[in-house]
């Protein structure tokens, strides 16, 4: 822009001065009576057409490269290695150009061909409408300028791109080939390599790929719709059997539970009960027995003591005695019957 300031400027200059020599010229061809002449001002006129052709030289003596730019300073055809920072550069009038190189990112499409290629289970996937982000290293301006052929349009060819990519989907499954977070990644890699070995590392960066479709023929679809139906059924079967599962085993184990409880419960009933069985045993003693003794007594004394020794001794009641008469007649009574029919029949004998 400022270039273009100047060189108006140099151009407005060296017209007036023309104009200027003109007017004189004119006037000076002219007779008219009672005008006076005015002599022309040569130091003028070319102070101002010098300063004219000075500003248009001058306007081809430098360039001012933008940010994100880099220059290339080409002296007679020759390409200078150094590349120029962005600013303010002075350049040899018609001598010296300096060409200025693009380093922000850029992309370049590749809309119009798809691209064909295979999966590693040798299935055909198309590739369409992808987009390649890429930066030239500002280092590497003069080397590109030089060695590149059409740089700007040829730097990343839709060749390179589309062997890149080939490259990858022959490595990955069909279900990887349309998963963009897994194709664009590696497609990215591939790419960088090839320019790599095309250009030499660090020259051109790969930023990013975009790949905004991936297909297959409508047979191969078919058996990719059948195939994940197959896997969402299967899947879905699985977390009803683990459903089920977790079902028996809750059940299992609250079945435990109660049958535990139960078996403790009885175990506790059953300590509890020996415990107290325990507790009455070691409670009963004579005098225990005594005191119960004298409960049940109806209040008769016994009248017959059988026995030498206290501790062995038997009390008889009256009631017991006339129980035991009662008992010895009856005894005696079988007894003799039990005699005479013996004698009876002896006899018969």
């Amino acid at each position: 822009m400022l270039n273009v300031i100047f060189r108006m400027l140099g151009l407005i200059l060296v017209i007036a001065a023309v104009a200027i020599v003109a007017r004189k010229s004119f006037h000076s061809g002219t007779n008219l009576q009672g005008v006076k002449k005015v002599p022309l001002n040569k130091k003028a006129v070319v102070i101002l057409a010098a300063a004219g052709i000075l500003c248009v030289l001058f306007s081809f003596s430098f360039t001012i490269i933008p940010t994100g730019y880099t220059g290339v300073r080409v002296t007679f055809g020759q390409v200078e290695e150094q590349t120029l920072n962005n600013g303010f550069n002075f350049q040899i009038p018609f001598v010296q150009e300096i060409v200025l190189v693009n380093n922000k990112q850029q992309d370049i499409k590749f809309y119009d061909n798809p691209i064909s290629s295979e999966t590693s289970e040798r299935n055909t996937v198309n590739f369409q409408g992808i987009t390649v982000t890429y930066q030239i290293n500002p280092q590497k301006s003069a080397w590109i300028f030089a060695n590149v052929t059409n740089y700007e349009a040829g730097l990343v060819s839709e060749s390179l791109v589309a062997s890149a990519i080939k490259t990858t989907s022959k490595t990955l499954s069909p279900n990887d080939c349309t998963n963009r977070s897994i194709i664009e990644p590696k497609a990215k890699e591939n790419i960088q390599k090839s320019l790599d070995e095309k250009y030499g590392p660090e020259v051109v960066y790969v930023n990013k790929v975009v790949i905004n479709d991936a297909s297959f023929d409508s047979e191969y679809d078919e058996k990719i719709a059948k195939k994940q139906q197959a896997q969402i059924d299967y899947e879905t079967q699985q977390i009803e059997n683990k459903k089920n599962i977790e079902k028996a085993e809750a059940d299992a184990a609250v079945t435990k539970t109660n049958a535990q409880a139960k078996a403790d419960a009885k175990v506790i009933e059953a300590q509890a009960e020996a415990d107290a069985n325990k507790l009455i045993s070691d409670s009963i003693d004579d005098n225990v027995l005594r005191n119960r003794y004298y409960d049940k007594w109806d209040g008769k004394l016994p009248t017959t003591i059988v026995g030498s020794d206290a501790s062995a001794s038997l009390l008889i009641t009256p009631d017991a005695m006339e129980n035991a008469k009662s008992s010895a007649a009856a005894s005696s009574n079988n007894t003799s019957n039990d005699t005479t029919t013996d004698t009876g029949a002896d006899a018969e004998n």
